[in-house]
Parts: structure tokens; sequence; C-alpha cells
């Protein structure tokens, strides 16, 4: 009985943990895609008119508790099943399985936790400004004037630096994580599977590289 209850509960942390992350990758696609409004060249017009909208939508509103929800469920439950993992196998096999799987699972862990402390420096230069926690720059008018804190952060080498190396993780961590995120969910079938890693594969590329193009704009292309 108490294995049964090990293994549901564990099987049900699993279900949690994915529907969370296909949460949080839409989120990425809406935050991609609201950010590259920032790189159009007009000097951050469209981009101030897309924030004045999310800040002032109730349901927007809503969502960001919402998003925080997703974020602290899935990192938690990621720290969860790999302390479980660990425990369940402690000894490590002497030659490890040559398999695409076993290469990404392996370092999930760790890039989730690089992806946890990037974004903690990332939250720090805008969300917690706008939430309070930090205070604003001189530089912007308003807590929600994010286009100048952009420009500041990214024309920094050092900054975009590390957020593109950080993407870099970002990226392989996608790539994995959607694949897992639908086999969690029993869709891991020889029809589906093949095209699940195609498309997780197209994502995790256009989420990574359209991040890159942010700081890439604002250190090499604007003034």
């Amino acid at each position: 009985m108490g294995n049964k209850r090990i293994g549901f509960s564990t099987l049900s942390q699993k279900y949690v943990m994915a529907l969370a992350g296909i949460f949080l990758m839409l989120f990425l696609v809406v935050h991609l895609t609201i950010n590259l409004l920032m790189i159009v060249g007009d000097d951050g017009e469209l981009f101030g008119e897309a924030v004045q909208f999310m800040i002032t939508n109730p349901f927007i509103k809503i969502m960001e508790y919402v998003l925080f929800g997703g974020f602290l469920i899935h990192i938690l439950l990621g720290v969860i099943l790999e302390i479980y993992n660990y425990r369940a196998r402690p000894i490590k096999y002497a030659k490890s399985l040559k398999t695409e799987k076993s290469r990404f699972s392996k370092y999930m862990i760790h890039t989730g936790v690089i992806i946890f402390i990037f974004l903690f420096i990332h939250f720090l230069n805008f969300f917690f400004v706008k939430v309070g926690f930090v205070p604003v720059p001189e530089y912007a008018d308003s807590p929600h004037d994010f286009f100048p804190m952009a420009v500041v952060v990214f024309q920094n080498p050092l900054y975009s630096a590390i957020y593109l190396v950080a993407l870099v993780f970002l990226g392989f961590h996608l790539k994995h994580a959607f694949q897992s995120a639908f086999q969690s969910l029993g869709l891991n079938h020889e029809k589906y599977t093949p095209a699940i890693k195609v498309i997780g594969t197209i994502y995790s590329i256009v989420i990574a590289v359209g991040f890159a193009l942010i700081p890439i704009y604002f250190l090499f292309f604007y003034s």
C-alpha cells in the first residue's frame, strides 16, 4: 500500500509539473512577442502601448499571480522529483545509457538552477521594480517604464553576455522539457513522439534566438 501511495503521488506530481511547464512555455511565447516590440525601431512606443494595456487589464494582473504560482510549482516539483529519483537510485550505473533522453534528463536540474538564478537577477532589473521591491531607476519615469530600463541593462556588455549564455541553457532546458511534458501526460507513442521532438526543437530554438535578438539589438544597433 505504501509503495502504491508513493507511486501515485510521484505520478501526480509529474502530471502537475508537466501542466505547469506547458503553461510556462505558452507564457514564454507571449512574453517574447511583447518584448520583440522593443526592437521595431520606434524607441519603444509600440512596446509602451502593449505594457500600458497589460497593466490596466484586470485579467492580465490575475494571470501574473497565476504565472508566479506556475513558476513556484514547477520549481518545487522539479526539486522534489529530482530528490525522489536520486533516493530511488542512489548508486549510479557503471555504464550510463547512451540515449538522448538520459543525456538531457541528467542535466535538467542543473540547467533549471542556472535559469532560476538568472531569472532572479532579471527580475531585479524589471519585475521587482514594477511591484516596488526595487526602487525605480532615475532614468525611468515610472515603475512600468520598461523601455529605458531595457536600454540601460542590455547596453551593459556583461549583463547581455550573461543573458545570452543563460538563453543557451534555456534552449536546452526547453528542448527536453517540451518532450518530457507531453510524455508525462501520456503522449508517448511512435506516431506522436517524432513530431513532438521536432516541434520541441523548433520551439526551443525560436524562443532562445528570439530573446537573444533583444540584447544584440541594444548592444549593436540602438543608439
